[in-house]
């Protein structure tokens, strides 16, 4: 199989939680070697679950180097100047403040290696409050998204962070387009990429669909998004207790499902508009339909008829669903005597095997490994982790707090 399309190019990240290091993950899922630089505390996410790596580190960063280094020693940024030089791609999510005092800035790394990409994830871009952090909710907040998203009336956050994985792709691109620019075209290259201005791209949809609702209606209108006060768009239980997915967008999706359901056609519910106005009726009407019957009965009526559905699946088992594993779309490893399947990127034409397919560092499991590479001897290597500039793994550490066995 060919390499990915960045074989050959370094990344260094300098990442925690999600942004930068989901970033990260793309770029070596499309080839690249990524260095992971983490201080003696380790990403954060190293420490989430149990006091051991949550989900987002086992999954992001699979496959990377790990090196650990004090930054506030002279020797440890002695070490980020040599990594720097021989790196292709610089990428991190540090506070603006937490940036300048390692002085981790586009100017420092196009000198010590010119033609450097640069890319600095943001809490927000160029404005007031350009020096302000903000994490996934906060951009969910400030940007709508929250507003409409309410656990028992109150506005409450998706879940999964997907401003920070949004960030990330979009990095990933500007990344990908500083590559293919001139060499000499810095500008591209000095990439700073804010995740409220993310958060306002990807709402783009949502926030024009209400501008264009309340001129028509002529009040405001705070309705997001259209799908959601549609008559039988929704989940909905089936006689065995599992959950069903049904979009319903257009009148021909209504009849198509009303053939396939066994619900006599009405021409009082033929458009949208009368749906809409009998909304209870339709809803109960679809209830009833869906409640009628087993899940796998109703899957393959709704199939045989076109209807889009699917089953809304718990984590547990979604990578158990035909669709996932036939071709297999996640890579399986072990890690830390555990065994787990992460999801692959999906473009196999431009990804690579081989380093993606490891499982993630122990942090500072690559230290040593690094610091030879980039010149450093064997007594250097000694002195710098004897003096805590450089650290390296102790493979014995135990990573999860096992629970206590129960009394017998």
């Amino acid at each position: 199989m060919a390499p990915g399309i960045l074989a050959g190019r370094t990344v260094l990240e300098l990442g925690s939680m999600i942004a930068a290091p989901f970033a990260a993950h793309i770029l070596s899922q499309l080839g690249a070697d990524v260095i992971k630089i983490e201080p003696p505390s380790g990403d954060t996410t190293r420490k989430l679950v149990r006091g051991g790596p949550s989900g987002t580190y086992i999954a992001y960063s699979r496959g990377k180097k790990s090196a650990c280094l004090d930054l506030r020693s002279d020797e440890g940024q002695e070490i980020l100047e040599r990594l720097i030089a021989n790196a292709d791609i610089v990428l991190h999510n540090l506070s603006p403040g937490a940036a300048r005092r390692l002085g981790l800035s586009y100017e420092r790394c196009a000198k010590a290696r010119p033609g450097i990409v640069y890319c600095h994830i943001k809490g927000y871009g160029p404005g007031p409050l350009e020096e302000e952090v903000a994490s996934n909710p906060i951009a969910e907040a400030a940007t709508g998204v929250m507003y409409s998203n309410r656990v028992d009336g109150r506005p409450s956050r998706l879940g999964p962070s997907y401003h920070d994985q949004f960030a990330g792709s979009y990095a990933v691109i500007a990344i990908l387009s500083a590559l293919l620019a001139d060499e000499d075209d810095a500008a591209r290259r000095n990439i700073e990429l804010g995740l409220y201005e993310t958060g306002l791209h990807v709402a783009a949809r949502d926030l024009v669909g209400v501008q264009l609702k309340s001129q028509l209606l002529g009040r405001p209108e705070q309705e997001p998004s259209p799908e959601f006060s549609i008559p039988g768009y929704g989940a909905y239980e089936t006689s065995d207790g599992r959950w069903i997915y049904l979009v319903m967008l257009t009148d021909e999706h209504w009849n198509r499902f009303c053939r396939a359901a066994g619900i006599a056609s009405d021409p009082d519910l033929a458009s949208l508009r009368q749906r809409r106005r009998q909304r209870e009726a339709v809803e109960e009407m679809v209830r009833d339909a869906v409640r009628s019957a087993t899940y796998d009965a109703l899957a393959q009526r709704l199939t045989a008829a076109g209807v889009g559905h699917t089953e809304v699946l718990s984590a547990d088992r979604v990578l158990e669903a035909p669709q996932a594993r036939e071709p297999k779309k996640y890579t399986e490893f072990d890690f830390a005597g555990y065994a787990f399947a992460a999801p692959d990127l999906p473009l196999p034409a431009a990804t690579a095997h081989g380093e993606a397919e490891l499982p993630p560092p122990l942090l500072g499991e690559h230290t040593r490994e690094l610091l030879a590479r980039i010149g450093y001897g064997a007594g250097d290597i000694e002195a710098l982790v004897a003096h805590g500039a450089a650290h390296d793994s102790d493979p014995h550490d135990e990573l999860w707090a096992r629970p206590a066995k129960a009394a017998e």
